[in-house]
């Protein structure tokens, strides 16, 4: 199976399976940029996320907040008030942590200049630790990603550990945050369009071109076979006349005088 057919599989396979996340649909700040990548032939978004305010608790190893046991304490993607968080605070046993985490975006795309041309627009963005990847199988993903993200413990074994105050004013840096997330989103939306515009463009002109070559030498092989066809018609017009004109031989009988 060749790559072209390979990808369309792999898209038809993707889109056709069911939204796992914990949501169960696409962010609603994230859902136009999905929507137009994934009306492209040569992209597809494997997973979204248009960034998020959350509350987790667990066990914490290190900074990192383990996987395993981890309860979610609070979800939004929107911005948040002081009054949730409390709220939210009373239901934790272990570790809380407040985190927000930016856009996250992933796309396969059938090319690596597919890709390319996407990472650009995510730079361009603001999106600045966005990357490519390519797989053995030649399969080429994009991660659209961020760095402005934020993280702090709340509390430790269930006991805050940190005054409401001080709530208040990591969450107006979250809810800041999440305003220029959804600024770099608008931008990406911007700028996507705008990529795959000049992109159709640059298409349209190359098989325009390639049209007037094929015109052209189409035209300069008809003009040659016309030639060629006039030269023999003359060589046989030619033939034909110097038949004519050749004396050839002729005997004149004359009666003998008695």
């Amino acid at each position: 199976m060749d790559r072209s057919a390979e990808f369309k599989r792999w898209k038809a396979q993707c889109l056709s399976k069911a939204d796992l996340s914990l949501k169960g649909s696409v962010d609603e700040d994230v859902a136009e940029i999905v929507q137009l990548l994934n009306g492209q032939e040569q992209f597809f978004t494997t997973s979204s996320c248009s960034g998020r305010i959350i509350l987790l608790d667990g066990s914490i190893n290190g900074s990192e907040v383990q996987k395993q046991n981890r309860c979610w304490l609070l979800v939004t993607h929107k911005p948040c008030i002081k009054d949730d968080v409390i709220i939210a605070l009373k239901n934790s046993n272990g570790d809380a942590v407040l985190k927000f985490e930016p856009l996250v975006l992933h796309i396969q795309c059938r090319q690596l200049q597919d890709a390319q041309i996407l990472h650009s627009v995510a730079i361009d963005s603001g999106f600045r630790n966005s990357g490519i990847t390519v797989g053995k199988r030649g399969k080429t993903m994009l991660a659209v990603r961020s760095t402005h993200g934020l993280e702090v413990p709340l509390s430790h074994k269930g006991k805050l550990m940190v005054t409401e105050d001080y709530i208040d004013f990591l969450l107006k840096i979250a809810n800041q945050k999440m305003e220029e997330n959804k600024k770099r989103i608008e931008r990406f939306y911007n700028c996507l369009q705008h990529a795959l515009e000049r992109q159709t463009i640059i298409k349209s002109y190359l098989k325009e071109k390639v049209n007037e070559k094929t015109n052209a030498y189409s035209h300069k092989k008809k003009r040659n076979r016309e030639k060629a066809r006039d030269r023999c018609v003359t060589e046989e017009n030619d033939k034909e006349l110097e038949n004519d004109d050749s004396p050839g031989l002729s005997a004149a009988v004359f009666p003998e005088d008695d």
